[in-house]
């Protein structure tokens, strides 16, 4: 039903200056406190089946029995209600449910402020200084936590038959355990479908991030309904290709060429990093294997004095490196363009910067959830040049693939 203008100008009639309206004890809380009573009043009238002072309540079993004072907490700040009680305590209001303390979806406000990186202390400032809420950081917790079933649910769902390339991955934080602060391990699985549609496959926690629990990880995605994966990305990581092999073994791995990059600039000046960098770019964008063995001794015939740690890690890793040069260049462009994995891990870094120390595995799921959830609402639409990449794909692994093809008009996406 409308509000009409007379209705509002009568509301209105006292207004002078926004104070009036907005705060604390403005017209927009009156209203609401007048509007929440009113309903709860009328919620338990349906209840009892007659009105207040209605002669058909005498004798009738059941009665009103005054009101309860309730403290609501909600995006306006918070509002004094009374909340109507019967006699024999049957009643369930639907519009303030007992126990509930906050209004105005509070809940998802709390929610989406962790989600994005701050922690509980700043959430109960931000809420206070915003809504004028005060907030307490068990019930900041109370709230988040109640994603957890959400995060299980999410983590055993049934995955997707093929990916063309899966990225594998780690985090480091530090977790509170049995009375000690320990460095843990955060894995990250991060697939491309066959339509070129980003998906985080799961998370897992582990103390030290090692090619036996990688073994794990690979094994569980195959009990969730993977079937085949083209192409591993991986660190270099001991073990870690043999793990893969184990579980799938027709993938073909290849070392990750950000890896390898950022770790080799991480032993050169800033003052040559960007030249460093272009040569680099010299060996793994070049046009076949013979040309980037030729750029690599180049590079190690440049470099080898000033920075022999970067030479000796891409000789002793070239075995892994070379894979890639057996592929076209729309293939290794998505392999190692895309930048997939290093990005998702750049964001999250960014929401757990503020935390020092997390108290749980559980809080770790819990944000990183949150942040990927945000992060997949970015991901409309498929990863650049994938078409390209895909036809190859569909020539390569021409029998791996469903019905000697794919589909691009359905799509995967995280959330």
């Amino acid at each position: 039903m409308p509000i009409t203008n007379e209705v509002l100008d009568q509301i209105l009639k006292d207004y002078e200056k926004p104070e009036d309206l907005l705060s604390e004890n403005g017209l927009l809380q009156q209203l609401t406190k007048a509007l929440v009573e009113r309903a709860l009043n009328g919620e338990l009238t349906h209840h009892l089946g007659y009105k207040k002072h209605d002669p058909a309540g005498y004798n009738s079993g059941n009665s009103r029995n005054g009101r309860t004072p309730k403290t609501l907490k909600g995006k306006r700040g918070q509002v004094e209600i009374e909340v109507p009680r019967d006699r024999n305590g049957e009643f369930e209001p639907q519009l303030i449910k007992k126990n509930q303390k906050r209004f105005d979806q509070l809940d998802e406000k709390i929610i989406s402020l962790y989600a994005r990186g701050m922690t509980q202390s700043e959430i109960k400032g931000h809420l206070e200084e915003i809504y004028g809420v005060d907030i307490s950081p068990s019930l900041i917790s109370t709230v988040t936590d109640s994603v957890l079933d959400e995060v299980r649910a999410w983590q055993s769902r049934a995955l997707e038959p093929i990916y063309p390339i899966i990225y594998l991955d780690a985090l480091k934080v530090k977790v509170k355990s049995q009375g000690r602060v320990v460095n843990k391990s955060i894995y990250l699985a991060f697939g491309v479908t066959l339509n070129g549609f980003k998906e985080v496959l799961g998370i897992w926690a582990a103390d030290t991030e090692g090619a036996k629990f990688w073994l794990q990880v690979i094994t569980e995605l195959k009990n969730r309904g993977v079937q085949d994966i083209f192409i591993a990305c991986v660190d270099g990581l001991k073990g870690f290709p043999e793990a893969i092999e184990a579980v799938f073994p027709e993938t073909q791995v290849q070392l990750c060429i950000v890896h390898l990059v950022r770790h080799s600039l991480f032993y050169v000046s800033h003052k040559d990093r960007k030249e460093v960098a272009t040569d680099l770019k010299l060996i793994y964008q070049a046009a076949t294997l013979e040309q980037a063995d030729a750029e690599l001794s180049k590079f190690a015939d440049k470099w080898r004095e000033t920075y022999p740690a970067v030479v000796r890690s891409w000789q002793n890793n070239w075995s892994k490196v070379i894979p890639m040069f057996s592929f076209v260049p729309e293939i290794r462009k998505a392999i190692y363009t895309t930048n997939a994995i290093e990005s998702l891990n750049m964001t999250l870094r960014k929401v757990i910067k503020n935390r020092a120390l997390f108290p749980s595995d559980e809080a770790v799921f819990k944000i990183l959830y949150l942040a990927l959830k945000n992060i997949s609402k970015k991901w409309t639409m498929p990863i650049q040049n994938w078409s390209g990449a895909m036809n190859q794909f569909a020539i390569l692994f021409e029998n791996r693939l469903p019905n000697g093809g794919y589909q691009n008009n359905s799509f995967t996406q995280l959330f």
